[in-house]
């Protein structure tokens, strides 16, 4: 299953993106990212089916590491070929994203900047991946 973060804006040389970077080396299914400008620009259509979409949103559910990985798991399973996930620039996601979207993700109740959100999600998406595969990284408790 492809995991395809699209993030309105470029991250260039950062802080944040050595984190992107250092996850996405670590994850073992595939992964891509792709970069939208701040305004305009359109997501790309998919060429893959079914697939599934989680739009970032500090309004969406909140998710314990275990849970979002089990979610994961359960779409591979059921044969979900890629799941995209969206980060919206300073202003969020449209409210027809949001709608149309299969989840809201929230990390935690407070507004994150869309950079550091980036490399959040990969750190999730690796732990995630890590848990599935019965990887220790993840502690509970």
């Amino acid at each position: 299953m492809l995991l395809h973060v699209i993030a309105r804006g470029k991250i260039g040389r950062s802080p944040e993106a050595e984190l992107v970077d250092r996850y996405a080396r670590r994850i073992t299914w595939g992964f891509k990212v792709t970069e939208l400008p701040d305004r305009g620009g359109a997501i790309p259509p998919s060429t893959v089916s079914p697939m599934r979409t989680v739009a970032l949103d500090e309004r969406g559910k909140q998710l314990e590491s275990t849970a979002f990985a089990a979610l994961l798991g359960r779409w591979r399973d059921d044969g979900v070929r890629e799941v995209r996930f969206l980060i919206g620039a300073a202003d969020g996601h449209e409210a027809t994203l949001r709608q149309e979207a299969d989840l809201l993700l929230a990390f935690g109740a407070a507004t994150w900047p869309h950079m550091l959100a980036r490399a959040m999600l990969a750190e999730q998406l690796w732990r995630a991946t890590s848990i599935l595969s019965g990887h220790p990284y993840h502690r509970d408790g």
